[in-house]
C-alpha cells in the first residue's frame, strides 16, 4: 500500500456529526493524542511535586496543587479531543441536563462530600498530618480525597469519614495551629508526707526532661485534700503528633516519679478505711473437738 492508499483509508468517514463528518485519522488522533498528553502532563506533575517537597511546602498543599493540577489536565484534554473531532460543546447539553437532574434526585450526598473536600483543601482547617478527635476516635488525617477522609487511629485502624461530617460536625483538631498540647499527671501522697519536697521531686521529675516545652511553664498544683491522699496535679506542655506519643511521655514521667518517691520515702498513698465500732466487741474462739 503506498502513501495515496494510506492516505485514503485514513481519510474514510466513519460517521458524521451535525454535518461534520468524522474520520478515520481523527479517531486514531485521539487515544494518540490523550496518550502522549497524559504521559507529559504525569511527568510534569510528578516533577513539580518534587520540587514542591524540596521547598518543604506543606503536604496539605502539595495534595490541594495535585487534585487542581490533574483536573484542570483532564479539563483540557476533554475540550481539545472534542476539537479534534469538530464536536461542539452544546452537543453534550442533554446529557449534562440529565445529569443534573440526576445529582439533584439521588446524588447530593456524594456532591455534598465532594464539595466539602474541596473546601477542607482550601481553607485548610484540616490537614494531613493533623491529629484529630472525631466523636470517641482519635487518630492522624493520612490523605483527602473528594469524598471522604483518611484517618489513622492509635489503634493502628484506618477510619474514613465522610468529608461533610468534618464541616458539620464538631470535630476537635489538637495541631491546628502548632503541634503543642496540654496534659497534665495526677498523683496522691500519703497524709503526713512533705509537701514542698513532694512539689520539688515533682519539678525535679520535669526538669531532668528536655521533651517538655520551656514555656508555658510546667505547673505543679497543690489540688485537694482527697479522702485518702494529698492530691498534686503536674500541668506541662509537650509537642506531639499523636496521643500516643503523649500517653507514653506521661508513662516515662510516672516511672521516673515513682523511682524518686522511694528514694526519699515518699508514700504514694492507697485507698483505705478507718473502722470504728461503737459497744463492746466480744471475740469468741471455738474449740473442736
Amino acid at each position: 500500500m503506498d502513501f495515496n492508499e494510506l492516505l485514503s483509508a485514513l481519510s474514510f468517514v466513519v460517521f458524521t456529526y451535525d454535518n461534520s463528518p468524522i474520520t478515520l485519522l481523527q479517531l486514531l488522533q485521539v487515544p494518540l493524542y490523550i496518550f502522549l498528553a497524559w504521559f507529559v502532563v504525569s511527568r510534569a506533575g510528578r516533577l513539580i511535586v518534587k520540587a514542591l517537597k524540596r521547598r518543604n511546602v506543606g503536604a496539605d498543599a502539595i495534595h490541594l496543587f495535585t487534585r487542581m493540577y490533574f483536573i484542570i489536565s483532564i479539563a483540557v484534554l476533554v475540550f481539545t479531543s472534542m476539537e479534534i473531532l469538530n464536536i461542539p460543546l452544546t452537543a453534550f447539553a442533554f446529557v449534562s441536563g440529565a445529569i443534573a437532574i440526576g445529582v439533584g434526585f439521588g446524588a447530593q450526598n456524594i456532591i455534598n462530600n465532594f464539595i466539602s473536600g474541596w473546601i477542607l483543601m482550601w481553607e485548610r482547617p484540616i490537614r494531613i498530618g493533623d491529629f484529630l478527635e472525631v466523636g470517641e476516635a482519635r487518630g492522624v488525617v493520612e490523605c483527602i480525597n473528594t469524598r471522604s477522609t483518611l484517618i489513622r487511629r492509635n489503634d493502628g485502624v484506618h477510619m474514613l469519614v465522610p468529608n461533610s461530617q468534618l464541616l458539620e460536625n464538631t470535630v476537635t483538631n489538637w495541631t491546628l495551629i502548632d503541634k503543642n498540647a496540654r496534659t497534665f499527671i495526677r498523683v496522691g501522697v500519703a497524709y503526713g508526707s512533705d509537701v514542698i519536697k513532694v512539689r520539688d521531686l515533682i519539678y525535679q521529675v520535669i526538669g531532668e526532661r528536655d521533651d517538655i516545652l520551656p514555656q508555658p511553664k510546667p505547673l505543679v498544683l497543690f489540688e485537694d485534700f482527697g479522702d485518702n491522699a494529698l492530691i498534686f496535679d503536674l500541668i506541662f506542655w509537650v509537642s506531639a503528633v499523636s496521643e500516643t506519643d503523649i500517653r507514653r511521655r506521661r508513662s516515662e514521667i510516672r516511672f521516673r516519679m515513682y523511682e524518686l518517691f522511694n528514694e526519699h520515702q515518699v508514700v504514694i498513698a492507697y485507698p483505705q478505711r478507718d473502722l470504728h465500732v461503737d459497744g463492746n466487741l466480744t471475740i469468741t474462739q471455738s474449740h473442736k473437738n
